[in-house]
């Protein structure tokens, strides 16, 4: 993604949250971006998918963080997991996507309804596997209905402090406290061989997951072409940060763990530049292939 078409999607989403998204015109994103009708169809087909790019930039952001999270930390430890789970609650608060989402909710718009249920299904099957990682393989045929619960229990909970408060409360705390209740319910669920959620739903879902898949020769494709761009004396280390991803990448045998300390030194060399979106970017499709091949 260019570096003007992420202004455009910065642009519009600021008018999205002060007026509203039905309320906003493709003119007045035109005219705020100061760019053509023709530029802004040929980055997007419609409003709607310009608000659908805004949500997968806000997805992106939000596993490339759980990702870097997690490096050289224990998969099983609650509070990692904790903190994983208020990171997507603390970007859309960040980006004032609560709103959105009513709107959204609300506006009978099918294509935007489904584009956010699917969105709902990543994270409902995120936190489907990380259950395993944090409690056992003993609770794999339970840990759907857990996270539906959680994220069921977290929801609510947020709705009654937007009721009484203009901003939500600490959501890790929240998260904490669901895990605890969690805690109370994963042993006798696995006691009495209770579920709610069958195998059959799981596979219906789990079919209209929206994760996109890279290859390895896409991921080492774009970060060929993000050195070549990029002057080396611009930004020495992120340079060579990318140059020894894409060696190890290309490698006949991987190693994860390096791929994942210096994916993380790579974006944050390029942090507060003008190329820390797209580093960013290229993050999220490397933390998609890390692994495949381990």
């Amino acid at each position: 993604m260019n570096d003007r078409k992420r202004q455009v999607i910065f642009t519009a989403q600021r008018l999205f949250i002060e007026k509203g998204f039905s309320n906003t015109s493709v003119q007045d994103i035109l005219a705020t971006s100061n760019i053509s009708k023709g530029t802004f169809y040929n980055y997007f087909p419609s409003k709607n998918a310009c608000l659908m790019a805004i949500l997968e930039y806000v997805n992106e952001e939000t596993f490339v963080k759980r990702r870097e999270f997690l490096i050289g930390k224990d998969i099983s430890d609650k509070e990692v997991l904790a903190k994983q789970v208020a990171i997507r609650m603390q970007m859309n608060r960040e980006q004032n996507l609560f709103l959105l989402f009513e709107e959204i909710f609300h506006s009978g718009d099918q294509e935007l309804r489904e584009y956010v249920k699917k969105s709902h299904l990543d994270e409902l099957f995120w936190l489907t596997e990380r259950l395993v990682d944090v409690y056992g393989k003993e609770t794999a045929p339970y840990t759907m209905d857990l996270a539906a619960l959680m994220l069921g229990m977290m929801q609510h909970v947020i709705h009654v402090w937007a009721a009484t408060a203009k901003d939500v409360g600490d959501l890790q705390a929240l998260v904490q406290f669901v895990i605890r209740r969690l805690d109370s319910i994963i042993p006798d669920m696995i006691e009495t061989k209770d579920k709610f959620l069958n195998d059959e739903i799981y596979i219906l879902l789990k079919n209209n997951l929206t994760r996109k898949e890279y290859s390895t020769e896409d991921v080492i494709s774009q970060l060929e072409g993000f050195c070549e761009k990029l002057p080396a004396e611009r930004n020495q280390s992120g340079h060579e940060y990318a140059q020894f991803l894409i060696e190890e990448i290309k490698s006949d045998q991987p190693r994860t763990y390096l791929i994942e300390t210096i994916t993380r030194s790579f974006t944050a060399a390029f942090s507060g530049t003008s190329d820390e979106a797209e580093a960013r970017e290229l993050a999220s499709r490397i933390w998609s292939i890390v692994g495949k091949n381990d």
